[in-house]
């Protein structure tokens, strides 16, 4: 993402990854991820990994502790114990089985689009499949990226 270039070069030069929640890039989720954990609800991020990670899987893992700190749950999956679960084809965030926003990703990791799902089938499958990642998914602070 062009608002972390300048941080992930800094990560790939030192190894070490500036945390600062009140980095612009972090500031606005971390504070949301707050509101919503005080509030009695959860916030669930499951990540659906290739081994070996790339370096910007390495940052982003790096990086989840400010996450969890705000109360964010965070797993990790290893994309070869996820051969048997039915995955949609692209990223996605379910909110509250209300909606399913797809994140399409360029083949340079850039987003290009964003879609809105909200038919029952498209949030069953998305349910299902969240269900079953994090069922199989390894707690952030017991995986170590690959």
């Amino acid at each position: 993402m062009a608002n972390e270039a300048e941080r992930l070069a800094a990560f790939l030069a030192t190894g070490q990854r500036d945390d600062d929640p009140d980095a612009p890039d972090r500031r606005y989720w971390l504070d949301l991820v707050r509101q919503v954990t005080q509030s009695g609800r959860r916030v669930l991020r499951a990540r659906v990994v290739s081994e070996p990670v790339t370096d910007y899987i390495r940052y982003e893992w790096a990086g989840t502790n400010g996450n969890i700190e705000a109360g964010e749950e965070v797993r990790w999956l290893p994309r070869r114990l996820a051969s048997a679960i039915a995955l949609p084809g692209n990223d996605f965030w379910l909110f509250d089985d209300t909606a399913a926003v797809f994140s399409v990703f360029t083949g340079r990791g850039e987003i290009a689009e964003r879609q809105l799902g909200t038919e029952p089938a498209v949030l069953d499958l998305c349910r299902a499949a969240f269900e079953a990642v994090w069922a199989a998914a390894i707690p952030h602070n017991e995986y170590t990226p690959h």
